[in-house]
């Protein structure tokens, strides 16, 4: 019997014996009272780099979960595959009752994520990886489909008479990113358009407006810029007024200030992929695994997006971003 299996076990055994105590002494024990003494821990392990608002909104959303279940909940993160996994492997050492976890790059955590499944440790897939989630043992997998939402803003975008767009990466390997633009290229191919991926780093905003700027003003041609950060869609906003470009800009995420500069019209719209929703649930669908069996998603996916922030409902919006729940 492995810890976790044995644990569960003794647990039920206490469980019951306080409903027998309470029977018979008279106590008001609740089901609530009982559930809140199981002290589960578990690990919220993301790929975020430092300073990045929309995991920040991810850990808020993990966290405000475990104190609403009264559990507890960790949170770390490293953009660096290998660091990641390493995290993971710490969860399993320490014997946590579940991880969540974003798979930017699938491949570099298959194996810690093997260990975890090994030890009975349950895990959620969250944000990143949907495709790998269910092939590597998760419970389900909390987030958007990348390549429906890439096709939905391609879509969008065409409409919209964008032809010539720069598909912002600020992430190297992540899958989701390349699934995003790949998606938005396709859409834009069918009406003549064209798409260029555009690397930049995202731990440097002066970067990524310079090298917006410098990509807008050798191509005039260029007439959208699609960034897959809400923080990068400002720095497009900056690109597009520094370099006297006509393009507009869209973005992914949302920060209060993105919702702010579509208000503005400086942000043709923003795509809400809800962070808060999926650390939340994340938490959310391993305590219900735990207290009662259940599969949130029924082994399915669970999507949180996309949906999109336009001008129509952007100022409705403005509130839960200024809370820090959108």
């Amino acid at each position: 019997m492995n810890f976790r299996k044995g644990r569960a076990v003794m647990l039920a055994a206490a469980a019951a014996g306080v409903a027998v105590l309470a029977g018979c002494s008279g106590l008001n024990v609740t089901v609530d009272d009982r559930l809140t003494t199981l002290d589960y821990t578990y690990a919220v392990i993301t790929h975020a780099s430092q300073g990045d608002a929309f995991w920040d909104r991810v850990k808020s959303g993990a966290e405000r979960a475990g104190s609403d279940y009264g559990v507890t909940v960790t949170y770390s993160s490293d953009p660096d595959p290998a660091k990641q996994a390493q995290l993971i492997d710490n969860a399993v050492a320490q014997q946590v009752d579940g991880i969540v976890v974003s798979m930017a790059n699938p491949d570099g955590l298959q194996a810690s994520l093997a260990q975890a499944e090994a030890a009975g440790i349950p895990f959620v897939t969250i944000n990143s990886g949907m495709e790998q989630s269910a092939e590597f043992g998760a419970i389900t997998h909390i987030g958007q489909s990348e390549t429906l939402a890439g096709l939905s803003v391609g879509q969008r975008l065409a409409d919209d008479g964008w032809r010539k767009v720069l598909c912002v990466i600020h992430e190297a390997g992540n899958v989701g990113h390349e699934a995003r633009c790949a998606a938005v290229r396709e859409k834009l191919a069918a009406v003549g358009g064209t798409v260029d991926n555009v690397q930049v780093d995202a731990n440097d905003d002066a970067q990524v407006k310079a090298t917006l700027k410098a990509r807008l003003q050798a191509d005039p041609a260029v007439d959208g810029v699609l960034t897959l950060g809400a923080q990068y869609g400002l720095d497009a906003v900056g690109a597009i007024e520094e370099s006297g470009s006509t393009a507009q800009a869209a973005t992914f995420d949302l920060t209060e200030d993105v919702v702010q500069a579509v208000i503005d019209g400086q942000l043709l719209f923003a795509v809400d992929q809800q962070p808060y929703l999926q650390g939340y649930l994340g938490v959310t669908t391993l305590y219900l695994k735990d207290i009662n069996g259940n599969d949130v998603g029924g082994g399915q996916p669970v999507y949180s997006g996309p949906a999109y922030v336009t001008v129509d409902n952007a100022a409705e919006i403005l509130t839960y971003a200024q809370n820090g729940t959108r």
